[in-house]
């Protein structure tokens, strides 16, 4: 009895010593360094992916995981259930505990894309397609298609979406970031239309939405542009054409080669403002918060004209043989 009680102690200070060891084993693979193909590895994880299939992309990547002990770690320490879909960067040095927490976290890696003030909706889109780190979607979709997608209720896509930076995760889709720029444009929109000035000849948002287009492509000087929209705002109180050629322009499409010619002036599109009066049909750009508020705010006064000085800043006048001096002086050159 006593030999058979030694033996039991002894097996069991063996079984103690090999879970000691096991757990001892685990541990130092939980937190040793994974070998990696570089100082950082990027890889994306998709929606519903397992602990598994996690494993065996980071692998592709270049990040060396046991595909089995990350699956049990996962599952051990209840984190299987919790991991994030996204794009990450594992960094040289990380352990599989390290990377386990940092998908659990959603601590993913971030790029951005900066879409411009005055950008049509094709140069947006283009910039889109460019990204290496924005994910194609909408490649070969219809803009009716895309509009109905976004819930936006106008004909046109152009304007639809704000000017701005937006942070992203890698692999995000071009959709995504497309929805983002449209609610920031609605909301903002709808916010600033709310605190407009008193009796504009403005019916609607979008309408404000297409002048301050007008306005973001009419002037680069920031100083000028609540008169410029006030110009606009005259002209559109009397019912005076706008004659406004970033609108020619627009409507010209590829065919803008750089210039306007007067036959250009003269050739009807739903979009020339010297053929047509009142607002053009769409925006003809996207327009930022500035251009925004001075078409909502814009400066009281009595001029109908402007030209550019060339240096950025324009001249105003207030009727037409002022403004014929002022384009004899800064686009023809004389001097009266």
């Amino acid at each position: 009895m006593k030999k058979f009680k030694s033996m039991l102690l002894y097996l069991l200070l063996v079984m103690a010593l090999i879970a000691t060891a096991i757990s001892a084993a685990a541990w130092y693979w939980v937190e040793r360094p994974v070998a990696m193909a570089g100082e950082r590895v990027d890889y994306v994880v998709e929606p519903g992916s397992r602990p598994r299939s996690i494993a065996q992309i980071m692998n592709k990547a270049g990040i060396q995981v046991d595909e089995d002990g990350f699956v049990a770690l996962a599952r051990l320490t209840g984190r299987d259930k919790q991991l994030q879909a996204g794009a990450y960067e594992a960094v040289r040095g990380d352990s599989p505990r390290m990377l386990l927490e940092r998908m659990v976290s959603g601590d993913m890696t971030q790029t951005r894309l900066t879409l411009v003030e005055g950008w049509t909706y094709q140069r947006i889109r283009q910039a889109l397609r460019d990204d290496p780190n924005v994910g194609q979607t909408l490649d070969g979709v219809p803009d009716e298609a895309l509009m109905q997608r976004l819930g936006a209720t106008a004909d046109s896509p152009e304007g639809l979406f704000y000017p701005d930076t937006y942070v992203f995760a890698p692999g995000t889709s071009d959709f995504d970031i497309l929805r983002r720029a449209h609610h920031a444009q609605q909301e903002l929109l709808e916010s600033l239309w709310r605190e407009r000035d008193p009796d504009l000849p403005l019916k609607s948002p979008y309408e404000a939405l297409i002048l301050a287009s007008i306005v973001e492509k009419e002037t680069g000087h920031s100083a000028d542009r609540t008169r410029v929209a006030g110009v606009f705002v005259n002209r559109l109180r009397i019912g005076m054409p706008l004659q406004t050629d970033p609108t020619v322009i627009y409507g010209m499409g590829d065919a803008y080669q750089g210039r306007i010619r007067r036959k250009d002036l003269t050739t009807d599109t739903p979009w020339n403002t010297y053929t047509r009066g009142g607002l053009p049909p769409t925006p003809i750009a996207s327009a930022g918060r500035a251009s925004l508020l001075a078409t909502l705010h814009p400066e009281s006064h009595k001029f109908l004209y402007f030209v550019s000085r060339g240096d950025g800043t324009s001249e105003f006048s207030a009727n037409l043989a002022a403004h014929n001096r002022a384009v004899a002086k800064y686009i023809l050159g004389r001097r009266n």
